[in-house]
């Protein structure tokens, strides 16, 4: 039997068992309800009034306390002695390198095909309400975070929740915690598998092929796929080893250098077609309240625009803390404000830049995709890039491979932690992990296994409903610690010496929030 024939029989085998589980899960995660001729996904909804929710609790505090944030993400109000194991850039790149992915290029392609040009602006606006839960999660993560004695950090829903809860509701509330817990790593850890790994290694490699000559080119066949999947496991599987520091090492590199690429590569799409920029920007403003041909007409684009974005940056979904506890610091807050520049770089810039290329560029694909006919997300982008000059399209593999991989990267440290909070912490354990993850990789080159893929997009949007009960619950636990930072930092910029513990056993100075 052939790789290719093995392969085919292992998609059909795992298609047909589990197609009727992915279905109904899918049915159950994404019921939605038909609003004004189109329909909005209750998950959808459930986010998106979380970010107004906290948005209006703190004040709006990602438009207030976004220089704050600037300041702190450079180092502005560290403290010497600080737990953790990466600073506050490195876990922003660590966390952003999990949630800036393939969706950030082929999900924008399919949001302003169905909702749109108006799409981006609503994407826009819930990435700015994102912000604020992104916040609170993240807050809470480094709060009940637990420091193991060789240094390592350990955090996320599966220690805020049973930890966070038990606090203020007791012993009732510890023992949901625990069940919580147990949830929330079992649905990290299967989203992290199928979707935060073998998912973007498949549309990373089928990325490669459609630009090294398709099935019969360099890269096209079982060979092929073998060759990348071995590459990318090893990769992979090298920087695991080294823990977050290294994860945070390679992504504080890799982050700026992917975004980087692609931004300036958006930019000259752009540039070229400076005369259409009035346009375009008109025509993504009267679209969001005027759309032509959308089902749903404003709610429609709104929903799409909505959709797209929670997607996007995870915000509310409790991945992005387990990154971010690892941070150094002695305050909480101090990464929940740099966590809320994440949904900003995510939604606000890198799928803004993406929905302005297509619109300025005006692929014909994408034409054919308005009209309904089925075109992939990433063939549009490319279209849209190989508008200025045909060999644009291999600038777009260069960054869809740097998303792919850091994504990879990201989640196999979320999924670590999954792990190790279900199994222990022990070497075998970990080192267990680790083989199965890379093994993972390397079937991501080689199986579609699209059903999974599906299941695990409706598991960790499962996480986000009881993620978001319990940040609703600890919400007053976040205004404390923010109070608590504030004046820390009123302190510090009053020239004090603040680079002691006293802080910590002081009660909070009344800070406006």
């Amino acid at each position: 039997m052939s790789l290719d024939s093995f392969t085919d029989s292992v998609d059909e085998a795992v298609s047909g068992f589990f197609e009727p589980i992915a279905k109904w899960l899918g049915d159950v995660v994404f019921y939605s309800v038909p609003v004004n001729g189109t329909e909005l996904p209750l998950i959808v909804a459930w986010l998106v009034v979380a970010g107004l929710v906290f948005s209006a609790w703190f004040g709006l505090i990602q438009i207030r306390k976004f220089p704050l944030a600037l300041k702190v993400v450079r180092g502005k109000y560290d403290e010497k002695g600080s737990t953790g194991e990466v600073n506050h850039f490195q876990a922003l790149t660590a966390a952003v390198s999990g949630t800036v992915g393939l969706g950030n290029i082929a999900g924008v392609a399919v949001a302003v095909s169905i909702g749109g040009p108006g799409a981006t602006f609503w994407m826009i606006l819930c990435g700015l309400l994102g912000m604020a839960t992104k916040f609170v999660e993240v807050t809470l993560g480094v709060k009940y975070r637990e420091v193991h004695a060789d240094g390592t950090v350990s955090g996320g829903p599966m220690h805020y929740l049973p930890k966070g809860l038990a606090e203020r509701f007791g012993a009732r509330g510890k023992t949901l915690g625990k069940v919580l817990a147990v949830l929330a790593s079992t649905f990290v850890l299967f989203f992290g598998l199928f979707g935060g790994n073998l998912f973007q290694v498949n549309q990373s490699y089928a990325q490669l092929v459609s630009v090294t000559g398709g099935e019969d080119g360099l890269m096209g066949g079982s060979g092929g796929a073998l060759f990348f999947g071995v590459l990318v496991a090893a990769l992979v599987g090298i920087v695991l080893l080294g823990g977050i520091r290294s994860i945070a090492t390679v992504t504080g590199a890799l982050v700026p250098a992917m975004a980087g690429i692609y931004i300036v590569g958006c930019l000259v799409v752009i540039g070229v077609n400076a005369s259409a920029i009035p346009s375009a920007i008109s025509t993504i403003i009267e679209g969001a309240f005027n759309p032509q041909g959308v089902a749903g007409g404003v709610l429609g684009a709104l929903i799409i625009g909505f959709k797209r974005a929670a997607f996007s940056n995870e915000a509310g979904l409790g991945s992005a803390p387990i990154a971010h506890s690892a941070v150094k610091t002695k305050h909480p807050a101090s990464e929940g404000l740099v966590a809320l520049l994440e949904p900003f770089i995510d939604t606000v810039i890198i799928c803004t830049m993406t929905a302005l290329t297509i619109v300025i560029a005006n692929p014909a694909s994408w034409g054919e995709a308005r009209n309904g006919e089925s075109i992939g997300g990433v063939t549009i982008t490319s279209d849209a890039f190989a508008t200025v000059l045909p060999w644009f399209p291999y600038i777009l593999t260069i960054a869809v491979m740097l998303f792919a991989i850091s994504t990879v990267l990201t989640w196999g440290y979320y999924c670590m932690k999954a792990w190790t909070h279900l199994f222990g912490r022990s070497r075998t354990s970990e080192l267990a992990f680790k083989v199965m993850y890379t093994l993972f990789a390397v079937g991501g080159s080689l199986l579609t296994l699209q059903t999974l893929i599906d299941m695990a997009d409706a598991v960790l949007f499962m996480l986000a409903v009881i993620n978001i009960i319990g940040l609703y619950l600890l919400a007053p636990v976040v205004k404390r610690e923010l109070n608590t930072f504030l004046a820390f930092v009123k302190r510090r910029d009053a020239g004090l010496d603040t680079d002691t513990d006293e802080d910590e056993d002081q009660e909070p100075v009344k800070t406006t929030v």
